[in-house]
């Protein structure tokens, strides 16, 4: 359990990375289209090359075969997971500071028992209840930011992350009961290929692929700057490549529902790190008392998880 927590936790880390560069590449002028699909456009050379180079062709051309063959449940995975998770988070970031999406985003912990609860999985009162910690610190923090900006820009900041939250480990759940073939309209997937982590990853990047061409039809943004295209690949490889493996890692190795929130509950590590990103990199405001509060909260929460699984208390 602990491996699984400190695993959360790294994946954290990269994954602040996505914050506040979007926030960067906002202030920029970078449209948040190219912010957003661009990323996904990188992860697949990334991981097809990482596969290539480390001697794993076979996997690679075994992984498109398994597409193949079930490419209506990975598009389905791939397009809610990562497609719509990820462009409402880079639409948000011309709205609100890095620091405040990643705040917000920890709603996806509160989302994820409400996940397993509408694909039948026992979800511990106790798991909720650190839940709900955890996100009383999101609503602090959320509170101070509302008090210092137009609610406006607040709002637009805020509102597409909580559909985001709900997306991401929607997504994920997906692969995960796909693996164990206990829910009757998900696809039983017995390839062992979803248990590579650099696979699964690609899976879900090819599913997404549908997803970001229909937006750019779509909106039809602007064509990216040089500097845009050089951050997106940044975020490519330590968020969508590094992040995500780890994080998928320590998912698909929880054992069970609980420990499926437990891992899901580590994000809220990111928020930290965001905000020394931004402190560092742009300049921005530090939280006040109330946003602090928010924070220790937050991580009070996920320390709690750790603590009674530790002692074997979860019902």
């Amino acid at each position: 359990m602990a491996r699984l927590i400190l695993t959360g936790i790294l994946a954290g880390l990269f994954f602040s990375a996505t914050f506040v560069l979007n926030r960067a590449m906002s202030l920029s002028g970078g449209h948040w289209v190219w912010s957003a699909s661009l990323r996904y456009g990188y992860m697949l050379l990334m991981l097809a090359l990482a596969l290539v180079l480390t001697g794993q062709r076979q996997v690679l051309a075994s992984t498109l075969c398994l597409f193949g063959r079930h490419w209506a449940l990975f598009t389905l995975a791939g397009s809610i997971g990562f497609g719509l998770f990820y462009g409402l988070i880079c639409f948000s970031a011309s709205f609100a500071p890095g620091w405040v999406v990643a705040t917000t985003w920890q709603s996806t912990i509160l989302a994820s028992p409400l996940v397993l609860l509408a694909f039948g999985r026992r979800v511990p009162l106790r798991g909720i209840a650190f839940t709900g910690l955890v996100f009383a610190g999101i609503v602090l923090v959320m509170l101070e930011q509302a008090g210092t900006g137009a609610l406006r820009d607040v709002l637009l900041g805020a509102a597409p992350v909580l559909v985001a939250a709900v997306a991401y480990p929607f997504g994920n759940q997906l692969m995960w009961e796909a693996r164990r073939g206990a829910v009757r309209w998900i696809p039983h997937v017995e390839d062992p290929l979803v248990d590579h982590d650099l696979a699964r990853v690609l899976l879900l990047t090819l599913g997404s692929l549908p997803f970001w061409v229909a937006l750019v039809l779509v909106v039809r943004p602007p064509p990216p700057s040089p500097g845009q295209l050089g951050q997106t690949a940044v975020i490519a490889l330590l968020s969508g490549v590094v992040a995500t493996s780890l994080f998928l890692r320590a998912r698909h190795h929880a054992r069970n529902a609980y420990e499926l929130a437990a891992v899901d509950a580590t994000q809220s590590s990111e928020v930290i790190f965001a905000v020394a990103g931004e402190l560092a990199l742009l300049h921005g405001a530090a939280p006040g008392l109330r946003g602090s509060a928010g924070i220790a909260l937050a991580v009070g929460g996920l320390a709690l998880y750790v603590i009674a699984q530790a002692r074997g208390q979860p019902r």
